[in-house]
C-alpha cells in the first residue's frame, strides 16, 4: 500500500492543522469543522491528480476546446459522524460523485481475563454499487486502523472497486502498519500527517482530541 504524507510538502494544509490542533481555535466547531472540510478540499485535488482522463471537446461562445477531464466513476465513502466534513470537502470538488456511508463507532468490552478492549462496531451501511468504480473512503482520525478495515470490508458488500483511495487528516505508523496488513496492496493511504503515538484511551498524540465531539458536540 502506497502511502502519502501531505505535512512533510510546504502547503496551505498545514495552516489547516495547525488550527485544528489548537486548543483555543478548536472551540469554534463552526471552524473546526470548516478546517476539516478545507483540508478534504485540498486532498481532493491531490487525488484528482492520479485519475484517468480523456480529451473532451465544449463548445465555447467563440470555439470548440479541447479539455481533459476525469473519466473514473468515484464513489465517496464516509465513516460517521466524524468522517462528514471531510467528506463534504470531498463533495465540494467532486460534485459528480455517489456516496456511501457506513457506521463505525468505538466499544469497550471485557475479555475473559477482565481486560478492557476496544472494540469497534458498524450498524448501518448505504452504498451505491462499488464494482469498476473509484472509492474515495475518508475518515479524518486513523488511530488503530479497524474503523478504516471493517468500512472498507462491509463496502465490499456492494461490489469491488477498480482503484482504492484511503483518506485521513490525521494518522499513527500502528494503523498505517495495520492497513498495509489487511488492505489490497494497490490501495494508497493519503494522510495530511502522521503524528507518532496512541494515548491509552487509543487517542492520537499529540493529535487534536475527538473528532467527532469537536465538530458536533459531546455525546454519552
Amino acid at each position: 500500500m502506497k502511502v502519502i504524507n501531505l505535512s512533510e510538502q510546504p502547503s496551505l494544509l498545514n495552516q489547516y492543522l495547525k488550527e485544528m490542533r489548537s486548543v483555543e481555535i478548536q472551540k469554534d466547531s463552526m471552524r473546526f469543522r470548516r478546517n476539516i472540510e478545507r483540508i478534504g478540499e485540498i486532498m481532493a485535488v491531490e487525488i484528482s491528480k492520479h485519475l484517468s482522463y480523456a480529451i473532451e471537446p465544449v463548445q465555447t461562445p467563440l470555439a470548440i476546446a479541447e479539455v481533459q477531464v476525469p473519466q473514473d466513476q468515484i464513489v465517496l465513502g464516509t465513516i460517521l459522524r466524524a468522517g462528514l466534513p471531510l467528506h463534504q470537502g470531498f463533495l465540494n470538488m467532486y460534485d459528480h460523485a455517489e456516496n456511501a456511508f457506513v457506521s463505525a463507532y468505538r466499544k469497550e468490552a471485557e475479555d475473559e481475563h477482565g481486560n478492557v478492549q476496544l472494540e469497534i462496531v458498524s450498524e448501518y451501511l448505504a452504498a451505491p454499487s462499488l464494482e469498476g468504480k473509484t472509492l474515495i473512503l475518508v475518515d479524518p482520525m486513523l488511530a488503530t486502523g479497524m474503523s478504516m478495515e471493517i468500512a472498507y470490508k462491509a463496502l465490499l458488500t456492494h461490489g469491488t472497486p477498480s482503484h482504492l483511495h484511503l483518506v485521513c487528516a490525521f494518522a499513527t505508523p500502528k494503523a498505517i502498519e495495520h492497513l498495509q496488513a489487511t488492505i489490497p496492496a494497490d490501495a494508497t493511504l493519503w494522510c495530511a500527517v502522521i503524528d507518532p503515538m496512541l494515548n491509552e484511551k487509543k487517542y492520537i498524540v499529540p493529535g487534536l482530541g475527538d473528532a467527532g465531539d469537536l465538530c458536533f458536540g459531546g455525546k454519552l
